[in-house]
């Protein structure tokens, strides 16, 4: 459900649709520039941290929210990503050579495991890039001579040339320019031909086609897609831990990835960043809630995932929109007040296949 209400065309058009929109975005803008001489180092840190998994979430959900491809095994092509840069770093390639072959790397693979896209679909696609996420772990784990195996590998301080990219704050200029361009990219491409394609698919697979979509070209450049934006993420992630290992890709983080867009709210762009701020902010409220918590819970060795899985199960339940779709009623609610009606944003009624033949 979509609560905008359009008053000129240029508005299907416009990246901003309003003013107001113009405002907050440049208001953001400069904040997010000021932040590395206003931040304290720690702070400045998890907001690179939110960028880079804001660039891997901007991906999933063009795959997830608009295309309708889930992928349970995404973490793999940050695994990709990952692995790539750092193995192209440490023989002396460039900082931009390396990342840019990281992305095609990871875009190529994300074509192959989009293969079985092309006949399976919902859950069995789901399993389909589980085993995959298996599959790149288990590799990771044993091609010793690029990976390091379970040891893990090092990762070079990105440079080009003489020039290193050593301070925090650099770096994270780094990661705000990628998220900037990998989400200017994907909304551009969203108002194409292209975009439209992937919601059509989305919404009915029979009628696309019937529309002259070719599915498996549009599938597969979805997949190529996402997967892309992952290995960029996953780039940018080897560099500012400077250590991998093939844990720190298993389907752990895949699910992660996941409860990150499904809380952010699927079909939305600004819901990849509520996601990522949640996923990275959710930790740092658990540890302080440790404090507060009888011992009994506090040190419970499984209360992270319980919370995790009890806040996905609610966000299904009561807010299938995530965070940015509750955003969106609470705005609307204001924009109509006091002639909002009763049971506006009551959730519609399902029919089974068979009932909307009838």
């Amino acid at each position: 459900m979509q609560f905008v209400f359009k008053t000129s065309y240029d508005q299907d058009i416009d990246l901003a649709r309003h003013n107001g929109q113009r405002f907050w975005y440049g208001l953001l803008g400069v904040a997010v520039l000021a932040a590395p001489w206003v931040l304290p180092e720690y702070w400045l840190a998890q907001l690179t941290f939110i960028y880079i998994y804001a660039t891997v979430g901007v991906g999933l959900m063009l795959l997830a929210g608009y295309t309708g491809q889930f992928s349970i095994g995404h973490a793999a092509f940050m695994g990709v990503g990952a692995y790539a840069e750092a193995y192209l770093t440490s023989r002396g390639w460039a900082f931009p050579a390396a990342m840019a072959t990281s992305v095609a790397l990871s875009a190529a693979v994300g074509i192959v495991v989009g293969l079985p896209a092309l006949r399976v679909k919902g859950l069995y696609l789901g399993i389909a890039t589980l085993s995959f996420g298996f599959i790149v772990e288990e590799v990771m784990a044993r091609w010793e001579s690029v990976t390091g195996g379970n040891a893990g590998r090092s990762v070079p301080t990105p440079a080009i040339g003489d020039w290193k990219i050593a301070s925090a704050e650099q770096f994270y200029l780094l990661c705000l320019a990628c998220v900037v361009v990998s989400t200017l990219l994907v909304m551009n491409l969203l108002r194409s031909p292209t975009g439209r394609a992937f919601v059509a698919m989305r919404d009915s697979e029979i009628s696309a086609q019937s529309m002259g979509i070719t599915l498996s070209v549009y599938k597969s450049m979805s997949f190529a897609i996402s997967a892309a934006l992952a290995g960029l993420g996953g780039a940018l992630y080897a560099h500012k831990m400077q250590y991998i290992s093939p844990e720190q890709f298993s389907i752990i983080q895949s699910i992660d990835l996941l409860l990150m867009v499904v809380v952010g709210g699927l079909g939305s762009i600004h819901g990849a960043f509520l996601g990522a701020a949640f996923l990275i902010g959710m930790p740092q409220l658990i540890s302080l809630g440790k404090d507060v918590l009888p011992p009994v819970i506090g040190q419970a060795a499984g209360l992270q995932g319980v919370i995790y899985g009890g806040l996905l199960i609610a966000f299904v339940m009561l807010e299938p929109m995530g965070l940015y779709g509750r955003w969106t009623k609470i705005r609307t609610w204001l924009e109509l007040y006091p002639f909002y009606r009763r049971g506006m944003f009551k959730r519609q009624k399902s029919f089974q296949k068979s009932d909307r033949l009838k």
